[in-house]
């Protein structure tokens, strides 16, 4: 794998965390709770991947930035979505946490309360993520 391919493993790591979100989200909902456990720790696991490969790609470009080429609207779009993305990114971490740590000592009352607001936010930053992505090398890349 190449600098080149980490923006695209970043999407589907971000897409297929969003999956498990969704998946998890709705075991929950049908009481499949050992289905949930599954899902959130799987979109736990591709979430720390997809940290662990952004922070190496960004490590790696060395300074490099990769602007938008889209003018008009579509830039405006695309800057409010990425900042949109980026204020929540930097949040998620802290709320996987501390929503976890108490499903994991059986205080699903405190679970469930931090889980309403970790779960939108979270699934907001996965499918952004991938929004992001799209944008920005694949329907609007830059000139080479």
């Amino acid at each position: 794998m190449n600098l080149q391919q980490l923006p695209a493993l970043n999407a589907s790591l971000n897409a297929c965390s969003g999956l498990f979100i969704l998946a998890g989200w709705f075991f929950i909902k049908t009481g499949r709770k050992r289905a949930h456990i599954l899902s959130m720790s799987s979109a736990m696991l591709t979430s720390t991947f997809f940290l662990g490969s952004y922070i190496t790609y960004h490590l790696l470009k060395h300074g490099v930035v990769t602007c938008f080429p889209g003018e008009g609207i579509i830039r405006i779009f695309y800057l409010v979505l990425l900042i949109s993305h980026t204020t929540l990114a930097a949040t998620v971490p802290v709320l996987v946490i501390l929503t976890a740590i108490p499903a994991l000592r059986a205080r699903y009352d405190r679970h469930r309360r931090l889980a309403r607001w970790t779960l939108p936010i979270w699934l907001y930053v996965s499918v952004t993520g991938v929004l992001v992505y799209m944008m920005l090398y694949q329907w609007f890349p830059a000139a080479q």
